[in-house]
């Protein structure tokens, strides 16, 4: 905003937040009235947030059409959970994914979807990042899921800087929100970029065997788990931006680890959905000659168990099959 770009957040919720991680409006219980902290800021730009009704399908229509027009303004629309944009899907794969191939036409909206196996249920864990990567072609859109405060700042600021605007999809935290390890300093707003790829932060990368690739919650649970065991041999890199495929920052982290034997993905995903239905083909391709392999939950017609005990033990089994 203070560099001159206007920011308009519409959602289910948004203005509290589902998962209490934002007071972007304040109401007086005595008499209503709602103050908006951003909104007063000296600023040339403006802030909104509202709270939009929940109809997918016409509130991600309306805030698509408003990003084609105001294409100086970061427009974003945030579902209360991810897996609620699927009442949007004739505006996502119509015009989100589309426009510019089919028309010309230039969108910056970004899509905020809540996503996270925690033991929810099949209603309230996958903002379904499979859909996305199937329509991910020819730089059309992009699609990340940022494990630190300061990388999704970035993230969102590179959004109305970027002299060519695409759509991007965020597969936002739930859980992760409150956690230490996603906490930034202040120094880290203040300076670098948005990165596509985090290394990981072991201090000697010649032990180093096994890179595990992960993406989002899941990631920040593997390095948990492998520093309580205190295992040397294995790397856990995150993948913060999933398309476009950031090949070559992949192959620049990788190359710290010269006795790499094996690079293995990790998702909590069922193997049929998340990312691995199009993961393995870009690391099939990119890493020729190594041990390629995965991790995932068995295949699924559902997103996730209603089970909160299957949840865990499914959890567990992903860590002890990705660490070794």
């Amino acid at each position: 905003m203070k560099s001159g770009s206007n920011v308009r957040l519409i959602g289910q919720d948004s203005r509290r937040g589902t998962f209490s991680q934002r007071h972007a409006a304040l109401i007086d219980y005595d008499n209503g009235a709602q103050f908006i902290p951003l909104a007063s800021l000296d600023s040339k730009a403006f802030f909104t947030v509202r709270d939009s009704f929940l109809s997918e399908y016409a509130a991600l229509g309306f805030e698509y059409g408003y990003s084609v027009e105001a294409q100086n303004t970061l427009v974003a629309w945030e579902a209360q959970f991810g897996d609620f944009m699927n009442g949007a899907e004739i505006i996502i794969d119509n015009f989100l994914v589309a426009a510019e191939d089919k028309w010309g036409q230039l969108s910056c909206l970004v899509m905020l979807l809540p996503h996270g196996y925690e033991g929810q249920g099949p209603e309230h864990s996958s903002g379904r990042l499979e859909r996305f990567l199937t329509l991910s072609a020819r730089n059309n859109i992009r699609v990340a899921q940022p494990t630190t405060s300061a990388q999704y700042f970035h993230l969102l600021r590179s959004q109305v800087l970027r002299s060519h605007p695409t759509p991007l999809v965020v597969f936002t935290p739930k859980s992760m929100l409150r956690a230490v390890q996603t906490r930034s300093a202040l120094v880290e707003f203040e300076q670098g970029s948005f990165r596509s790829v985090l290394d990981d932060a072991l201090d000697d990368p010649s032990l180093v065997t096994r890179a595990v690739l992960a993406s989002g919650k899941v990631a920040h649970e593997a390095i948990t788990r492998r520093n309580e065991t205190g295992t040397t041999t294995i790397a856990i890199i995150r993948v913060e931006q999933l398309y476009p495929w950031p090949r070559a920052a992949i192959d620049e982290t990788l190359s710290r680890y010269p006795n790499l034997q094996e690079i293995f993905w990790l998702q909590e995903e069922p193997e049929n959905m998340g990312a691995w239905p199009f993961v393995h083909l870009q690391m099939h391709s990119q890493f020729r000659g190594m041990t390629v392999g995965h991790v995932a939950r068995a295949e699924s017609a559902s997103p996730a168990t209603g089970s909160g005990l299957i949840h865990n033990a499914e959890q567990a089994d992903l860590f002890t099959r990705a660490l070794g």
